[in-house]
């Protein structure tokens, strides 16, 4: 029998609705989704801030002891500004983390039919009529079934990159027109090489990414007999690497300005226990208006806490970090380690030790020494000589991760809550004219033809009634809420 948890992993982010009123009658409501993660299942449930109060009279009336807070009430007169629902967001999740962090308030009935933990848990026991679960890796949900997301509901325009397992196409919604990157697998070959554990590890990433401005976002996710379908954010100013190919550096103000960008993706990975791994400039794509956004999870490590540490072998060989090379025992610093050496070359053109011997660069990683140039600041010296540190205990980010890079002298330009916003300018924005301009794409893929079978409804979609490759995708499907369905 599978051990539980001590208690769930709860992640909550806030959304509005504005009701269709006249204008004098409109009113916004903003309703909380919160994911939660329970021993192997994960499930969104939508809440409105009565649902919060209501649950927190039902707990305080039997733990009078317990030390929680009221969910912060809209005071008369006050606005639904940014500012005010983001300190009621974080009221909320104060709440909900404490709730689910005491052993035995966290097994209380009321807060389980809250959270829907209980997976045979009838329908009408909800708090609210108006709060639909979600469930993403129930077999019980259904909602895959209703919705129906499937490979012909999309048209297939171009292939823009390859993999190995697949291929990543551009592809327009028929019915709203919008276009998407979907991301296509064999399972035949996932299954071959035993990468199973991967792909749903990339799955569960995606949906915690939901909308940081610098992650790649999932729309939908859904399977046929032989195939696996992400339906992602279409990006289109090129990989980071096509661009340093062409360029060689960067002045130092454009590097700061993705390193930040990267470091803030990062530092949010880390808030959710969630170590990425691969950062490289193949992974690291442009928007249309010049902002990063990191894209492939399927090397990340779920529930690593901030001491937690994990010894698995991966990365691409010129980011990967001493300890690692090693075979140590690491942490969520090497991800830092990758900024580093992700940064050292968008400003040097090579990454820190780099050889084209393979066996020679994993000896420089160990033992040679950082070879730093005039050319760059003091502070981006200071700053590469922190992140590149062998030992990983003293790296910079080893004792308050993201909150030490924030600080340092080669960010101060950098107002963090702007970056976020997106307020600040990008310091090159790429050349498209349009979601079908693929001039930043490598013709060797867009070239290709596109194979007639993505699209086919020959091919059986499975659904929760279905089990899903004889058990090795098991909830693979996703389907947003109704709210969420193709932003």
């Amino acid at each position: 029998k599978t051990q539980k948890n001590k208690h769930p992993s709860i992640f909550l982010l806030c959304y509005s609705i504005t009701l269709n009123m006249t204008k004098k009658q409109q009113k916004q409501y903003n309703k909380y989704k919160i994911f939660v993660t329970n021993n192997r299942d994960s499930w969104f449930v939508i809440r409105q801030y009565k649902d919060f109060v209501k649950l927190f009279k039902m707990i305080k009336k039997q733990y009078p002891d317990a030390q929680l807070n009221q969910p912060q009430r809209k005071l008369f007169g006050r606005k639904y500004t940014a500012a005010f629902i983001k300190e009621r967001k974080m009221g909320l999740n104060d709440f909900i983390q404490k709730l689910v962090s005491n052993p035995h308030i966290c097994q209380h009935s009321d807060v389980r039919v809250f959270l829907k933990i209980d997976e045979n848990q009838n329908e009408e026991t909800e708090l609210e009529s108006g709060s639909t679960p979600v469930c993403l890796n129930s077999p019980r949900s259904s909602l895959a079934e209703e919705t129906q997301v499937k490979p012909s509901d999309f048209d297939y325009l171009k292939i823009i990159g390859k993999g190995s397992f697949g291929k990543v196409l551009l592809a327009r919604h028929k019915e709203s027109a919008k276009y998407y990157a979907v991301k296509v697998l064999q399972k035949k070959i996932i299954l071959k090489k035993k990468e199973q554990k991967h792909i749903m590890a990339e799955r569960s990433v995606l949906l915690k990414n939901l909308k940081h401005p610098f992650l790649v976002g999932l729309h939908y996710s859904f399977q046929t007999t032989d195939k696996l379908y992400f339906v992602l954010d279409y990006v289109n100013g090129g990989e980071l690497f096509y661009h340093l190919q062409r360029e060689r550096v960067f002045l130092e103000p454009r590097a700061r300005f993705y390193a930040a960008e990267m470091a803030s993706a990062l530092g949010y990975l880390h808030s959710l226990h969630i170590v990425y791994r691969d950062l490289k400039p193949e992974n690291i794509l442009l928007d249309s208006q010049g902002h990063i956004v990191l894209t492939d999870f399927g090397l990340c490590k779920e529930g690593l806490d901030p001491n937690g540490t994990t010894s698995t072998f991966c990365g691409t060989p010129e980011y990967l970090a001493p300890e690692v090379l090693q075979k140590q025992a690491y942490d969520r610093t090497v991800d830092w380690w990758c900024l580093g050496s992700v940064l050292y070359e968008m400003l040097y053109g090579l990454p820190p030790f780099y050889s084209r011997n393979t066996a020679e660069m994993y000896n420089n990683i160990l033992h040679k020494s950082l070879v730093l140039k005039p050319n760059v600041s003091n502070a981006g010296r200071e700053l590469l000589e922190g992140l590149l540190q062998k030992d990983r205990r003293r790296r910079l980010g080893a004792r308050d991760d993201f909150l030490e890079l924030k600080s340092h002298a080669f960010f101060s330009p950098i107002n963090w809550d702007d970056l976020v916003a997106k307020k600040i300018t990008p310091p090159f924005i790429p050349a498209v004219s349009g979601p079908t301009d693929l001039r930043h794409f490598d013709p060797e893929f867009t070239h290709l033809p596109v194979p007639g079978s993505l699209g086919n409804t020959d091919s059986i979609l499975v659904t929760s009634s279905v089990r899903e490759a004889a058990g090795a995708f098991p909830g693979f499907s996703y389907v947003p809420p109704a709210d969420d369905a193709f932003l």
